[in-house]
């Protein structure tokens, strides 16, 4: 029973981040698109709209909520009554972090539901990485469970949003030298 429930919360997992990823994708292009002419800011706004609202309330809610019933019923049997582990309760706070950004995700969709755009693209394009640190720091935290240093991690963590911080930059200058 165990390994299905797994198999099912992985699944969940991996399509409420994929949901997370493009969502964020979807705010950039929705956003880009208030700074064209009328006829194609209307075009692709609409399509844009569509897009935003099936992906977040056809896969990443649903999917979120489904990782939710998987993974406690995970716990659940993976304990099967023993102490929780330290680097359980490590990942369990990133998780619920992580429920914190799907939330200011939620956010940013019923605000450009409205046609409210505070955040650049380029600002959107950070807050997408946010969702990479925390991928990065459950998948560790799971694999290499006690024997991970944390630390060590932490400074991994810091050295990847350094990288992301980084790409973000040079992928704004090359796109600026583009448009010249």
């Amino acid at each position: 029973m165990f390994n299905y429930i797994l198999s099912l919360h992985i699944i969940f997992i991996v399509t409420w981040f994929a949901g997370m990823f493009y969502i964020v994708r979807l705010f950039i292009y929705n956003r880009e698109a208030q700074d064209m002419g009328k006829a194609p800011r209307t075009i692709l706004q609409e399509q844009y709209n569509v897009m935003i609202k099936r992906l977040w309330l056809g896969i990443t809610w649903p999917s979120a909520i489904l990782t939710l019933i998987f993974g406690p019923w995970t716990m659940i049997l993976y304990l099967q009554g023993s102490p929780v582990p330290g680097w359980l309760w490590t990942k369990l706070a990133f998780v619920a972090g992580l429920y914190l950004y799907h939330l200011s995700l939620h956010r940013m969709y019923l605000q450009q539901k409205r046609g409210i755009f505070k955040y650049t693209s380029n600002q959107l394009r950070i807050w997408n990485e946010v969702a990479t640190l925390f991928l990065f720091a459950i998948v560790f935290l799971v694999v290499l469970k006690s024997s991970l240093n944390m630390i060590k991690g932490v400074i991994a963590l810091v050295i990847l949003a350094i990288i992301l911080m980084v790409a973000i930059r040079i992928y704004r200058r090359v796109r600026g030298k583009k448009k010249r």
